[in-house]
């Protein structure tokens, strides 16, 4: 990796690795607090639809982020203050007006999400979904200003901004405790996690547009007329993929409907998923962002073989890592969620479900990344009509694979590992797609070579995963934190040494290749 990966890849790591830390300990609070118990779950329900807002949109990574680094990386601060401007104000009006929308049918959608809760559940749902909406609105800017930022290089900020929430969420916990011990009123806690995520948002949103005006992109004066190009470039960038992520959104409607059947299933989603999620943003975010504003560099420039080059290096770390993350989860999964989350009311029987579910993501967790990856790579080289297509084939697949692991083999009570299962299929798949595909879009890839890489990558994981089961299964369990803690470390700590030294003598931890490959 040359420098300017290197330099990116560390200031990204530092921010995300510091973001997931901090999402994790407010993940530790609402376990203490909620366990898997009905609050919890009315929350998960009432959070899908402000969260597509805030993740895929507001989010790094989304597509009002790719679509401003494609176009703003070439212009200069004066001209992308005033494009970015013009987009935020017209973009926010819209989701200002979708926002209402949502708050006056906020029943009618829970219903729709969750249609087999229980009158409490869609309740308390409800009343927290109309808390969110004012999220929808400031969702956009923050997306906007997170590419924006990107595009400058300025990826600390950006790193570290979605930790604002979770320390919210914790503040607002702890407050609550505080309260209920004095035996004063707070807030209630049907309402506490909802009005947390608001507050957080709002207090992201005011310190993006301190981080934009600090560099010089926000311009008051600007005439709504001028940049006319360029405004197109990112709304034709912005619609399709905001449509295919909310195409995505519909998969994740897919899963909930399926899981309203399970008491405690959309709780227990939620802490599995972000178990995986928390290591998979960090390298998502570590890995992809200084990628795809080279991408988009290279592109311009017309520099393909360069950018096939790099892409190559992108897929092998990607597998690299992912497999990793696999094997690991896979190896000591109850250990992970027992320290995690094991306190409060969050109870054994909490754990052996979580375990399970973890279980089945991290099945899923290298065809995650790697489909990520790809769909980021031809929004950075604007190529998203198959990502699109892609995206209603996805859900068909996923609608037909649910069913089929829910439904057709429920005696093999696959449950709610079937759902995730699903996904996994569904990712792998579309994966198998995007990959083909990349020969139509002027980027031909060594694809033989990485195959046999990512084969010696696996035999790596799975010799590493049974040496390490071997050694440590005999070992007691404790019930002090500090001592979980200790020998989970001493784990981890094993299991990477050993995958190290195996992929360093496979000769797949580092790529290379000439140019008769690509």
């Amino acid at each position: 990796m040359n420098s300017y990966f290197k330099n990116n890849v560390f200031s990204i790591s530092f921010g995300t690795g510091l973001s997931k830390l901090v999402g994790f300990a407010r993940e530790a609070f609402i376990a203490a607090a909620f366990g898997i118990g009905i609050t919890y779950d009315a929350f998960n329900y009432a959070y899908i639809i402000p969260g597509f807002f805030l993740i895929i949109i507001g989010g790094i990574n989304g597509s009002f982020h790719n679509a401003v680094v494609a176009v703003l990386t070439p212009i200069n601060n004066k001209d992308s203050g005033i494009v970015l401007t013009q987009v935020s104000i017209k973009l926010t009006l819209i989701l200002f007006l979708l926002g209402l929308l949502i708050y006056l049918n906020a029943s009618f959608l829970v219903n729709l999400i969750g249609p087999n809760l229980g009158n409490e559940a869609k309740s308390i749902a409800t009343f927290q979904l109309r808390i969110l909406t004012p999220c929808i609105p400031l969702s956009g800017f923050i997306g906007l200003s997170f590419g924006a930022l990107n595009s400058r290089n300025k990826f600390l900020i950006s790193s570290i901004s979605p930790a604002i929430i979770s320390v919210t969420t914790i503040f607002f916990i702890l407050l609550s405790w505080i309260s209920n011990k004095n035996n004063t009123s707070f807030l209630p806690y049907s309402a506490l996690l909802a009005s947390a995520t608001l507050t957080g948002t709002l207090i992201q949103f005011f310190i993006q547009i301190w981080a934009i005006n600090k560099i010089g992109l926000l311009k008051f004066k600007s005439n709504l007329y001028s940049f006319i190009k360029e405004e197109k470039r990112i709304l034709n960038l912005i619609f399709p993929a905001c449509v295919s992520s909310g195409l995505g959104q519909i998969n994740v409607y897919v899963d909930m409907f399926f899981a309203s059947s399970f008491q405690g299933a959309a709780s227990g989603l939620t802490y599995g998923n972000f178990l995986v999620q928390a290591p998979l943003g960090i390298l998502s975010n570590s890995l992809i962002l200084p990628l795809l504003t080279k991408f988009s560099k290279l592109k311009a420039d017309k520099h393909y073989r360069k950018l096939e080059k790099n892409l190559a290096v992108g897929i092998e770390y990607c597998f690299l890592t992912t497999i990793f993350l696999t094997a690991f989860f896979l190896t000591f999964n109850n250990q992970i969620v027992q320290l995690a989350f094991q306190r409060g009311a969050f109870d054994i029987g909490a754990v052996n479900e979580v375990s399970k579910i973890l279980i089945a993501y991290s099945v899923g967790i290298p065809f995650y990344l790697y489909r990520d990856l790809l769909v980021r790579t031809y929004y950075s080289i604007e190529k998203t009509k198959l990502p699109f297509k892609l995206s209603l084939l996805g859900i068909l697949l996923n609608i037909f694979f649910d069913w089929i692991l829910i439904r057709v083999l429920a005696p093999y009570n696959l449950e709610i590992q079937g759902i995730i299962l699903s996904s996994a299929a569904v990712n792998f798949i579309i994966c198998c797609i995007l990959s083909i595909n990349l020969k139509n879009n002027n980027l031909r890839l060594p694809f033989s070579l990485l195959f046999v890489k990512i084969l010696l990558i696996s035999l790596s994981a799975l010799i590493t995963s049974y040496t390490c089961f071997s050694i440590f299964q005999t070992v007691p369990q404790f019930d002090t934190f500090i001592a979980k803690l200790f020998v989970l470390i001493l784990e981890s700590l094993t299991f990477f040494i050993i995958y190290f030294l195996i992929t360093k003598f496979l000769k797949v931890n580092k790529f290379k290749t000439s140019q008769k490959n690509i």
